[in-house]
């Protein structure tokens, strides 16, 4: 996280249209839907209402009547991974796929229309990582962040930063700066860097090197806000739910990070104010 990620205000901050080659979404599938929004509309206190169903039955999560989440069903025929994809808007998503592609990535999904939302693709990048392109029509994407609940930050878990970092700059046009001195315990062994669109901080790449997971290999991470990480903590084992990394202080705030039922992992930051 980045002191540029921090909101504009206490009560959050709602959004129009994305600019390209921001996190404009984030979503999940999984295996049983109903399972999932019980989940986290007790953790979140999210509420929810059907979205488009391209891809099968899928409803979006509102906070105060305004849109940050989306959690779909997976094929049951099907094994696919359960976990939350961040998506990056995209003025042309089947540009941007042809683009992902040119750049040793793959496509996995569409580029496809979600109904009068917009247009939409799942794609790989080439560390194995998935990520989600959006071109928005009706459906702008997250419309509130900044409040208890909402996606607050989103941070790529891979091997090594060098080459997927090219990647993305290829790809959405970022550009790209070592993370701050405060960040990096101790620096040398850090490999973190900032993706950055016209000087805004968007993302994070750690490079992780053999501290990487093997059973979830390289993955998008995405923190949700909430107001106090140990209490959301105890509130995710009781729910079902699994802590993955005891809570702790860092520079922008207190983490945590966590499974839900079906094994999707998330985080959750306590910003320091």
């Amino acid at each position: 996280m980045t002191e540029a990620s921090r909101p504009a205000g206490p009560n959050g901050t709602a959004h129009a249209r994305p600019a390209p080659g921001t996190p404009c979404w984030v979503s999940l599938m999984v295996h049983s839907t109903a399972a999932t929004q019980e989940f986290y509309g007790e953790l979140f206190g999210w509420e929810f209402r059907p979205g488009p169903e391209q891809l099968g039955p899928y409803v979006r999560a509102l906070l105060d009547g305004r849109e940050v989440a989306g959690i779909g069903q997976l094929p049951p025929d099907r094994e696919l991974p359960v976990a939350w994809t961040p998506y990056f808007a995209s003025d042309d998503a089947d540009a941007t796929a042809e683009t992902v592609r040119h750049c040793g990535g793959t496509v996995g999904v569409g580029p496809l229309d979600a109904g009068a939302a917009g247009r939409l693709a799942v794609a790989v990048d080439p560390s194995g990582a998935v990520f989600g392109i959006w071109q928005s029509a009706a459906h702008f994407g997250t419309e509130l962040t900044g409040a208890p609940g909402t996606p607050a930050w989103n941070e790529l878990l891979t091997y090594d930063s060098t080459g997927v970092t090219k990647f993305y700059r290829n790809v959405f046009g970022y550009e790209e700066e070592p993370a701050e001195a405060a960040e990096a315990a101790p620096a040398e062994q850090v490999d973190r860097v900032v993706l950055r669109r016209h000087g805004r901080p968007v993302a994070v790449v750690h490079g992780m090197g053999r501290a990487l997971p093997r059973d979830r290999g390289a993955h998008w991470l995405t923190y949700f806000e909430v107001p106090d990480t140990d209490e959301a903590s105890r509130r995710v084992t009781a729910l079902g739910g699994r802590v993955v990394e005891p809570a702790h202080d860092g520079p922008h705030g207190r983490t945590t990070t966590a499974t839900d039922p079906e094994g999707a992992l998330f985080a959750m930051l306590q910003r320091t104010r």
